[in-house]
């Protein structure tokens, strides 16, 4: 067992060819076996096994910096750089990061998790380094999987080469996003794949030229038509035309080709260069590699030996149960559009996938509206497009990862009498802050961002949390947000959203399944829409607590321990976070105290506005306002129970703050 031994990157140059081998496939058979019981992402790191170990065989981590992009491909890194034993816990509540951390190890210099930012990363390193004395410190991005798709990606690459930095770009090319790859270079780099010869062949053909003898005359026109040739393979005339030298196509499982280009790259110094590695996405285990969607990118448990869903044996534990519920992945999107809620036992309530319910939501929408076109940045699976995409192929518009070009694009088409649906995850929309703000906001364009994943996510941590969307998206003046607290009421809100034609609109849900209407009164005013104005579920004297989103259902619960004790309380579900409705306002102002919870940024978040509201009322002494929600700090991975229990987002955590503040008050 190779692997066993391995304990840092310089063990590894002690192998001999055939032992390195032997420690891919080990690689392999352990990155499986770990995902399997933890969830994760799996597909790429299955592609990229030869290339980490060619990668830490050349270069000396940490002295030189090797940058992961995304970083979700670096699982195999972190096998090489001695973290074998955290896999147990990969992506658990105090267990190892599903992301570089360099809080974990000196070999992470960075969390980068966001697609489309490592050049920006060596750009910047780079240039430090030169000012510091350190230029023997070589930096490495390992940009693919998709990340060559984002603007910010093109945007480093035109600096890199203009300033001459001095970077190594690995251009891992696997074809492969979260689904296929949306680019013309990408495409472009396909028809590379087919014609391996063609760098050989140009490199024997400059090495004869180089010997013979010419004019100058002659020499300009050959120049001339080897820069025309050049023009037929366009990734090399891409990057050769920034500044940027390019070297490739390489085999991405070969790692003794891998390693002579890399030293061949790093003996350059004139500034940045690109390895263009083509790899296979899942290679190695036979459900990836037949996975034709996304190659098992990402999954929850499975069942290592078929890649389907794991039988739980009755023995299992509670810690198991509970990660295989956390661990879902960015389910397909058919099976999400096609789940319908199963009966429960009568001590659970009943459930619904928030994503399925927006799928069905959209499609019932297009079919009545022609307008309607759906805009997704490479996660049409795990946003819920898919089945859109397949009946309404022309209304369907993938931009690759490039959220900021979602938002711009979205508003192109409202302006041109269109209403788009962009469909993203909370963490990636607060890359088009800029855009949400200016390019829609400021031209009150109806664009409808449908935000999934909002609030505490679980696993994936700090980099994923949907924690900020409510802070930054109330400050886009004439912005509507809307938070359901039930699957069943993210139609209405859809509905309504539709009818807004003077400014963009938000709507915000949490990851996976909520609670379906758990009485006649509120299924019937859910169904008629109620014009999605907030919802009062019950009134007492004592505090009142508004619960935005997901919440709800804590604060209901905590509103039951209170009337044990004797504590009265109202409790809203505000449904519209954006603007305020004003009878729910007027009634938390007849109230000593006034409780806000809500699953993001408890700074500038729902409560911020609710309380500003407050203090605006013209009324002769405003209650105490207490605020709940996430503290000014980066939240770890964890489940989200695991974090609402420690924030005290919980019901108990809501009581024991009303009861808290209600002491001071009376005190």
């Amino acid at each position: 067992m190779h692997l066993a031994k391995l304990t840092s990157p310089a063990d590894l140059r002690a192998l001999s060819p055939a032992q390195l081998d032997e420690l891919c496939a080990e690689i392999r058979h352990f990155v499986v076996q770990a995902v399997s019981r933890t969830g994760g992402h799996l597909g790429s790191n299955l592609g990229a096994v030869e290339l980490s170990v060619a990668l830490h065989r050349v270069f000396e981590s940490p002295r030189d910096v090797i940058i992961w992009d995304t970083g979700h491909q670096a699982y195999v890194h972190k096998l090489i750089t001695g973290r074998r034993e955290g896999f147990e816990r990969l992506r658990q509540r105090h267990g190892l990061s599903g992301y570089p951390s360099a809080t974990e190890s000196p070999h992470d210099i960075v969390e980068n998790s966001h697609a489309s930012t490592s050049l920006s990363w060596a750009s910047g390193l780079a240039t430090g380094f030169q000012l510091t004395g350190h230029e023997h410190r070589r930096v490495v991005a390992v940009i693919g999987d998709g990340s060559m798709t984002g603007g910010m990606a093109f945007e480093a690459l035109n600096n890199l080469g203009h300033y001459a930095q001095r970077a190594l770009i690995v251009l891992n090319d696997n074809g492969r996003s979260y689904a296929p790859t949306v680019s013309r270079l990408s495409a472009a780099m396909s028809r590379l794949r087919q014609s391996p010869h063609y760098v050989q062949g140009r490199r024997a053909m400059e090495q004869l030229l180089d010997r013979v003898p010419l004019g100058d005359g002659v020499r300009r026109g050959i120049d001339s038509a080897a820069a025309a040739m050049r023009e037929m393979w366009e990734p090399p005339a891409f990057f050769e035309t920034l500044g940027v030298r390019y070297l490739g196509p390489v085999d991405g499982h070969d790692i003794a080709a891998m390693e002579s280009a890399f030293r061949d790259a790093a003996a350059y110094t004139d500034g940045p260069i690109v390895v263009h590695v083509v790899t296979q996405k899942g290679r190695g285990y036979a459900p990836a590699e037949h996975d034709t969607e996304k190659h098992l990118h990402d999954i929850g448990l499975f069942d290592p030996a078929t890649g389907g869903a794991p039988a739980l044996s009755t023995g299992a534990s509670q810690l198991e149960a509970k990660v295989m519920a956390q661990a879902e992945p960015d389910a397909d999107a058919d099976s999400q559009a096609a789940a319908k809620s199963q009966p429960t036992a009568s001590s659970e309530p009943a459930l619904r996938d928030y994503t399925a319910v927006f799928t069905e939501t959209l499609i019932a929408a297009a079919r009545r509206n022609r307008d309607i076109v759906a805009i997704t940045a490479a996660m049409g699976g795990s946003t819920g497009l898919l089945p859109f995409q397949r009946e309404f192929p022309e209304r369907f518009y993938d931009v690759g990862i490039a959220e900021q070009h979602a938002l711009t694009s979205a508003a192109g088409m409202a302006r041109a009498g269109l209403r788009p649906v962009v469909a993203v995850y909370s963490t990636f929309l607060a890359r088009a802050f800029d855009q949400a703000l200016y390019d829609i906001g400021l031209h009150r364009l109806p664009v409808i961002l449908c935000v999934d994943r909002a609030g505490i996510t679980g696993p994936d941590g700090a980099s994923h949390h949907g924690l900020y969307d409510i802070a930054m998206f109330t400050r886009v003046p004439g912005m509507t947000v809307f938070a359901p607290s039930s699957p069943d009421e993210l139609p209405v809100a859809f509905a309504r959203a539709l009818e807004i034609t003077d400014g963009p609109v938000a709507i915000r849900w949490p990851r996976g399944k909520g609670p379906v209407a758990q009485s006649a009164e509120h299924a019937d005013a859910t169904a008629s829409g109620m014009r999605m104005q907030a919802r009062q579920h019950r009134s007492g004297p004592d505090a009142c607590i508004l619960a935005a989103g997901q919440t709800l259902v804590a604060a209901a619960e905590a509103a039951e321990l209170l009337s044990a004790e004797g504590v009265d309380v109202s409790l809203w579900d505000p449904r519209v976070l954006k603007p305020l409705d004003r009878a729910m306002v007027l009634d938390a102002a007849t109230h000593p105290l006034v409780v806000t919870v809500e699953d993001g940024v408890r700074v500038g978040g729902f409560g911020s506005l609710l309380n500003d509201a407050l203090q605006q009322l013209d009324v002769p002494t405003a209650p105490r306002v207490s605020q709940l929600g996430t503290p000014d700090t980066y939240l770890p991975h964890g489940t989200a129970p695991e974090l609402h229990a420690e924030l005290g987002l919980d019901a108990v955590g809501i009581a024991a703050a009303v009861r808290k503040t209600l002491a001071r008050i009376t005190a």
